[in-house]
């Protein structure tokens, strides 16, 4: 299901570590920064690009890849959700639910170009 990464344990929770920060960031209060209107989106965009192309990193397998990617996607939707029913200093918005997923996509995207193995490259040259 992973890639023959030399510290896969490392790797993998670096990864769940940064699912966990975008579900904590997401939950907590905003801090009161004067951003122009829908940046946020941006900001949604490449979260989920992130997490999704390095899930590219460390997964081998189509199905991990499919199961990655749709779990991601849940992911941002139910925080969206989340957002609305348990916080008060924030709020639902579908938009951002779909830069989350658009962000996903394009991460996932990274699987079909020589990125792909780019961290599997790095630790062959160290």
């Amino acid at each position: 299901m992973l890639k023959p990464l030399r510290r896969q344990k490392f790797w993998l929770l670096l990864w769940c570590t940064a699912v966990l920060a975008v579900i904590v960031v997401c939950l907590i209060p905003p801090p009161p920064l004067a951003l122009p209107q829908n940046s946020d989106k941006i900001e949604h965009f490449l979260a989920y690009f992130l997490l999704a192309g390095s899930a590219v990193q460390l997964f081998a397998t189509r199905r991990a890849l499919w199961c990655v990617a749709l779990g991601l996607v849940v992911m941002g939707v139910g925080i969206e959700w989340l957002q609305g029913a348990l916080t008060e200093t924030r709020m639902a918005d579908p938009m951002d639910a779909l830069a989350n997923s658009i962000g996903v996509l394009v991460g996932m995207l990274t699987a079909f170009t020589p990125v792909r193995d780019l961290l599997l490259r790095l630790q062959s040259r160290g």
